[in-house]
């Protein structure tokens, strides 16, 4: 029996050792080894139907979205790759392909 703890994320009782981090080879979830499993500071961000965000993830937009103080508006259904999560009002930094960088307020997307 392995005495390596099971992934955080989903459970998964198949993790694996990789240098300083503990693997999870179903989700794909890296975590250091003297980590604890809930992080105290950790950024808590869901979506629109309540799934938590990470950085890195890839949401799409579900809602059409007007630029402030330009014509051009986000459609909806766009796909925005690797988020990245701050603290605030509008909580997700990213770049939308075609517009450029913007902040997204997490409640108009969903995880894809």
């Amino acid at each position: 029996m392995s005495d390596l703890p099971n992934c955080p994320q989903c459970n998964s009782e198949y993790t694996y050792e990789d240098s300083s981090l503990y693997i999870c080879p179903e989700c794909a979830h890296e975590w250091s080894m003297n980590a604890s499993s809930v992080d105290e500071d950790a950024l808590i961000v869901k979506d629109s139907n309540g799934n938590l965000l990470q950085d890195g993830d890839t949401v799409s937009v579900i809602k059409d979205l007007k630029i402030k103080g330009s014509s051009a508006v986000v459609k909806v259904g766009t796909k925005v790759k690797n988020i990245r999560l701050i603290e605030g009002g509008h909580d997700i930094d990213c770049k939308v392909t075609g517009i450029g960088p913007m902040k997204l307020k997490s409640i108009f997307v969903k995880k894809a």
